[in-house]
């Protein structure tokens, strides 16, 4: 729910069309009775107008002189009063010359001059063009808060001898909390449970998983992958990451674009220009002009206020933006004001993160490879008996190998630290770890496998080297089309920064097209390369990241852009855009968006100062009337609220 007060600070905030509710009330309701009275005052003027107008064509005998004014009155307050108490209040704030002023003085000037009809209509028109902006800013920024909104609908809470589910933001400090497999953990805490295992990928930026012990933090966002866990809560709701980000959500608007700022900053100045200009039209004709009539040039001044007002270009400007950030959200794309939509137009050189960016970050056997006449289906047998005993990620890796093991006897099980398991399986000593493992016992590792650059299983059985297992993160899906997405998108060079072995990055980068890559980098190391890149003249550069380790870079690029499906709370708090289901191939569609949202903008300027231009000389020249003033100001408001309106049903696959 979103409420509009009729303050001076929101005067000057929003220029001279500041958002006020034509129906009296502060508050834009989003169910039946309450939106019905939203717009029942227009609904209202509207008939009082249209019946009016039928009275006066048909030359009604009783709708004449005083009768007349009435009707016209009765159907100039509903929509009428709001924008006066608005003017009112700005000039008692000593903000005197907004829209509100203009509108006020136009109107009630065709009253005086006893155009009733021209005076209820520009009003009519001025109070549906502000509900018609109010519905489609609500929609975008309920679009955009909807998307966001990823935090766990409840909390299971031990009280009163049970686990209750309970909002999590009614979850105290100290509370035991339960999180089942494959759920996300709601808040922070420490685990009560002997272990968990977590994929934190989105925490941490990297592809393994952590296996966590009793007494040690859990983090709010990690997910829950093997059993029930137990937690106790270190931090209430409204102090975590996700609630910080929702509040970032609410706040988008804030950064405003430059064109944005102009407009507004054009109006405050304008606005008054235009209303001693109109004073002068009304005055000044007397004494250059022989047959000066006061009621004809205050008439004339009366449709130059009208056309004058800004109300086109600071409504329908910052709506574009609000389009954007509409066609955006229900893409699966958060901008978080509309100045990045203008950024992400500029830029020509991307940086990416691999691990949980173009990768999966999570681990999948890629190769097979037995000797000494094993067979596989018997090979893996053994090792996924043996790596049953560990929750280390790679071991859950190999446990979604599917091969019959029931009937397997494991004794002995000693863990390596560092190196891997042991076992006495089935009879048999089996050992499942890293060369150093091997070497260890005294077994021949074949050189050949230093070749590989991917994470090794070696498996040694009763003192042989039996084969290993080669497992690798994956890559997305659209990893590849991402970035050929955005060359197509004007993007000049891709380059991948990563903390992973340099030999793996230069094959990932090598299979995806990337301009160039580096490997072994520490986050400090990310950001020096970034800001290297920064220096070259007439380049802005956007980095795409998902983890802790990426904040520091997410912050310092142009544009920064998070991965955010399940990606670091504090990179999504840090970035400028965040692709929400954590899909690269959304960054080019980000890019299609932002030039498309700029092109509908300028849109919208050249047409409201190219007919505003036309009529104001007209007007002046006494060629124009009312009738084209109202279409010069809201017709024009109306015509560019469409145009940004089509940002939200344009396709951007």
């Amino acid at each position: 729910m979103k409420e509009h007060t009729h303050t001076s600070e929101h005067h000057v905030e929003e220029g001279c069309c500041a958002k006020h509710s034509t129906s009296g009330t502060s508050e834009q309701h989003h169910h039946g009775t309450l939106a019905f009275k939203a717009y029942a005052p227009g609904l209202f003027s509207f008939l009082m107008l249209a019946l009016g107008m039928l009275l006066d064509h048909f030359e009604a005998s009783f709708f004449k002189g005083t009768w007349r004014l009435i009707w016209y009155i009765i159907a100039y307050i509903p929509v009428g009063i709001p924008v006066l108490q608005d003017s009112w209040e700005s000039i008692k704030k000593g903000s005197v010359f907004t829209e509100f002023l203009l509108m006020s003085i136009a109107t009630l000037g065709a009253f005086i001059l006893g155009e009733y009809p021209e005076g209820v209509t520009v009003m009519l028109f001025y109070a549906v063009g502000e509900l018609f902006q109010h519905a489609a800013v609500d929609k975008a920024k309920n679009n955009i808060k909807a998307l966001l909104d990823v935090r766990p609908n409840e909390a299971m809470v031990f009280r009163e001898g049970k686990f209750v589910p309970t909002a999590p933001e009614d979850v105290k400090i100290g509370e035991r909390v339960q999180v089942r497999k494959g759920e996300k953990v709601p808040l922070d805490g420490t685990l009560l449970s002997a272990k968990a295992s977590l994929n934190t990928a989105a925490l941490t930026g990297e592809s393994k998983p952590d296996s966590v012990k009793q007494g040690e933090t859990v983090y709010a966002g990690s997910i829950n992958l093997d059993g029930v866990i137990e937690l106790e809560t270190t931090a209430i709701f409204t102090e975590s990451s996700i609630a910080r980000i929702l509040e970032l959500v609410q706040n988008a608007t804030a950064r405003k674009s430059k064109t944005e700022l102009f407009i507004r900053k054009f109006a405050k100045v304008y606005t008054p220009i235009v209303a001693f200009l109109a004073l002068a039209l009304t005055f000044l004709p007397y004494f250059f002009v022989a047959d000066y009539v006061f009621k004809e040039w205050l008439y004339r001044a009366l449709i130059f206020l009208v056309i004058s007002c800004p109300c086109a270009l600071v409504i329908s400007i910052p709506l574009g933006y609000f389009g954007g950030l509409g066609a955006a959200s229900r893409n699966g794309i958060l901008f978080k004001g509309a100045s990045f939509l203008d950024a992400i137009t500029k830029v020509k050189l991307v940086v990416t993160d691999k691990t949980g960016t173009l990768t999966q970050g999570v681990f999948r056997i890629k190769t097979i490879a037995t000797e000494n006449s094993w067979s596989e289906a018997e090979f893996m047998t053994y090792v996924k008996a043996l790596e049953a005993q560990s929750t280390h990620p790679i071991a859950k890796a190999i446990q979604e190998y599917q091969v019959e093991s029931s009937g397997v006897e494991v004794r002995e099980v000693q863990e390596h630290s560092g190196k891997g398991l042991q076992a006495v399986i089935n009879g048999k000593t089996v050992l499942a770890g890293n060369a150093a493992l091997l070497k260890s016992q005294h077994i021949k590792v074949p050189k050949s496998l230093e070749d590989i650059v991917e994470t090794l299983v070696l498996v040694a059985i009763d003192g042989d080297f039996a084969g290993y297992i080669v497992l690798a993160d994956e890559l997305k899906p659209d990893a590849k089309s991402a970035i050929q997405k955005l060359k197509e998108a004007g993007v000049q060079q891709t380059v991948m920064l990563s903390g992973d072995k340099d030999t793996i990055t230069q094959k990932v980068a090598k299979s995806l097209g990337i301009t160039w890559a580096k490997g072994g980098l520490l986050p400090e190391d990310k950001l020096r390369e970034v800001e290297q890149l920064q220096t070259q003249e007439h380049t802005k550069v956007a980095f795409i990241g998902d983890g802790i380790n990426d904040a520091p870079v997410l912050a310092t690029a142009d544009v920064g852009i998070a991965m955010g499906g399940l990606g670091s709370d504090v990179a999504i708090e840090t970035a400028d855009v965040i692709i929400q289901n954590d899909e690269p191939s959304k960054v080019a569609q980000a890019m299609r968006i932002g030039k498309a949202t700029r092109k509908i903008v300028w849109q919208n300027i050249t047409l409201a100062f190219g007919v505003k231009a036309a009529v104001l000389i007209l007007g002046a020249g006494g060629l124009a009337t009312m009738w084209e003033a109202v279409f010069a100001d809201v017709g024009v408001a109306f015509l560019a609220i469409l145009n940004a309106i089509r940002l939200q049903h344009m396709k951007w696959n």
